[in-house]
């Protein structure tokens, strides 16, 4: 349903039903070319994304912005024009809020860049005035820091480092409270004074064609739209077509035009911040490089004593089991007490021998007498 409403309302901008709502006087407090449309509520972030390639020489940059159709948001993208006559520079149009709403100043062609907001639409418009380029007796040169050459061929170009002249808004494109809060400057109110000349037609076909996609409508794209800018006005489809690569960036975040390294115009890779790691200590055998693996102290064991038993003795010594991890003031290990073996046989008393006695004399034909097996005389 939702898509539905949005192709009513894209045809009804495409032939100029919806009118814009009448400006008011007192939202003109800068130097602008007129406030036509207002809104209640704040554009979104300028999305972040490439420019396209040049076309041919003589086309200028005009960055993407935000516009208001009475209902939603949808993205206008950026792309190469040709001015409507030499010498003249493009002044990007711009919200700011003002009486408590969000009015759009249309943007315009003159002598010299005006006042537009403060807002940092990149490639060359940081905020303040113009850096990509300028005229020079009737020819304008490029600088080829802030501009994709790509693979024209185009004899006047330089180089010059540009500054971001509102850095702290991020991507923010609007000016007030939440945005930039940049004041014009006495030269850019004296450009708002010079003679004029509006859009283009072809810049004019260009806005009209986005506001007929229902793709580059904010409720659609989230901020990130498929069609960010192209190398021709009203060519939304082909070559030279460039998509965003992210969705607007809030106040504090830097831009993709503030990454780039000073002097070479490259981006530098958002990295993370990687908590610090305490290095890991190897252990290496001395010698040989190998890591030596991880041991535990082992506690001391007290040696095991063996108490050796005399000679000729029948008793041993009952030892106790030896713990592997001897536990601190535990008392060495006792003998326990010999165990009495009976003896198989009766203890004999040592004899000593002596001489056998002599027979004692006896007379013929008598029995002879002194041991104990002969009868008794």
């Amino acid at each position: 349903m939702q898509k539905f409403s949005l192709s009513i309302i894209a045809l009804l901008l495409g032939a100029g039903v919806l009118p814009a709502l009448p400006s008011s006087a007192s939202a003109q407090t800068c130097a602008c070319a007129g406030a036509g449309i207002r809104s209640d509520v704040a554009p979104p972030a300028l999305p972040d994304y490439d420019q396209p390639p040049i076309p041919a020489p003589g086309y200028m940059w005009t960055p993407g912005y935000w516009a208001w159709n009475n209902v939603d948001y949808y993205w206008v993208p950026g792309t190469w024009v040709e001015p409507p006559q030499p010498g003249l520079l493009w002044t990007p149009g711009y919200w700011a809020f003002v009486d408590g709403v969000y009015a759009f100043n249309r943007g315009y062609w003159g002598p010299h860049v005006g006042f537009y907001g403060g807002v940092s639409y990149g490639f060359g418009y940081g905020g303040v005035g113009y850096e990509g380029g300028h005229w020079d007796n009737g020819h304008f040169f490029y600088n080829r820091t802030v501009n994709n050459i790509g693979a024209v061929y185009i004899d006047n170009v330089y180089e010059k480092p540009v500054t971001i002249a509102n850095a702290g808004a991020g991507r923010m494109s609007f000016n007030g409270p939440g945005g930039s809060l940049a004041k014009p400057t006495e030269e850019e109110q004296a450009a708002a004074n010079e003679t004029h000349l509006p859009p283009t037609d072809r810049q004019v076909e260009h806005a009209r064609g986005a506001s007929m996609k229902s793709s580059l409508f904010m409720s659609t794209n989230h901020g990130k739209p498929a069609i960010a800018a192209t190398s021709k006005a009203a060519a939304f489809t082909g070559e030279g077509v460039v998509k965003a690569k992210a969705a607007g960036a809030g106040p504090g975040q830097p831009t993709a035009e503030e990454k780039k390294t000073p002097g070479k115009g490259e981006l530098k890779p958002e990295t993370k911040a990687t908590p610090a790691v305490e290095p890991k200590v190897e252990k290496k055998t001395p010698g040989k490089g190998e890591l030596k693996p991880e041991t535990k102290a082992t506690p001391a064991v007290e040696p095991k004593v063996e108490k050796k038993t005399p000679e000729g003795s029948n008793l041993k010594p009952v030892v106790k089991p030896t713990p592997s991890v001897a536990p601190t003031g535990v008392e060495k290990p006792r003998l326990a007490e010999p165990e009495k073996k009976p003896s198989s046989t009766p203890a004999v008393e040592k004899q000593v021998k002596r001489p056998p006695p002599s027979p004692a004399p006896h007379a013929a034909g008598k029995p002879h007498c002194g041991k104990p097996d002969e009868p008794k005389c």
